[in-house]
């Protein structure tokens, strides 16, 4: 199957693939294997854990691969349905299933997945109901700050908020929130300028 995909395609399959191994690699009970795993001893509050490390340095390589894919698509005009679909399902295996296990961890707030994920539901089921209607939702400048801010803040969730955390600057706290106020500015976005694609039917029965 891989064969018969295009580049971007294919580098699209390879951050779902490194998104599978982030999520395994983050979930496999290390300890209760009996396998002992380094930890970093930063200062007497701040203990790293090294597969958090690992976890965060394969997810800015799977996050650069989001940009790399879309940018070879564009330019040498490779972009396909199946693209366009798989994309999308990538980028959400990618960041919901990190966003939850951070939230079970301890590391962020359960509120942080509930409004992300609630808000990929909306702006999705907004797409999917212009697209049976034939219309294209494109995507707006706030949705992508969005993006930017989500994948920068589990980014440094990941790697303990440091160096800022020496210094008790709670950025990568700052950077979620900041991506859920966007998530929320960008549904109503959204649902605005496509409320009448939404209830097209209703108002011409």
């Amino acid at each position: 199957m891989l064969k018969k995909m295009n580049l971007p395609n294919k580098i699209t399959m390879s951050r779902i693939f490194l998104s599978i191994f982030i999520i395994v690699l983050l979930l496999f009970p290390i300890d209760a294997m009996g396998i002992v795993m380094p930890k970093i001893f930063v200062n007497e509050t701040i203990v790293v854990d090294i597969k958090y490390i690992i976890a965060g340095v394969l997810f800015i390589v799977a996050s650069l691969t989001d940009f790399l894919d879309g940018y070879i698509a564009r330019k040498y005009n490779l972009i396909t349905d199946f693209g366009k679909m798989i994309d999308a399902i990538a980028d959400k295996i990618l960041v919901n299933p990190i966003l939850i296990i951070l939230a079970a961890s301890g590391f962020i707030s359960p509120i942080i997945p509930v409004i992300i994920i609630a808000r990929d539901s909306v702006v999705n089921s907004i797409k999917m109901i212009a697209g049976s209607k034939g219309q294209v939702v494109a995507a707006i400048k706030m949705g992508k700050l969005k993006t930017a801010s989500l994948m920068v803040g589990i980014t440094l969730t990941l790697f303990y908020n440091l160096p800022f955390e020496l210094y008790n600057l709670k950025i990568s706290d700052a950077l979620l929130i900041i991506a859920c106020v966007l998530s929320i500015i960008s549904a109503a976005q959204y649902y605005s300028m496509n409320k009448k694609i939404i209830f097209e039917d209703s108002k011409s029965e």
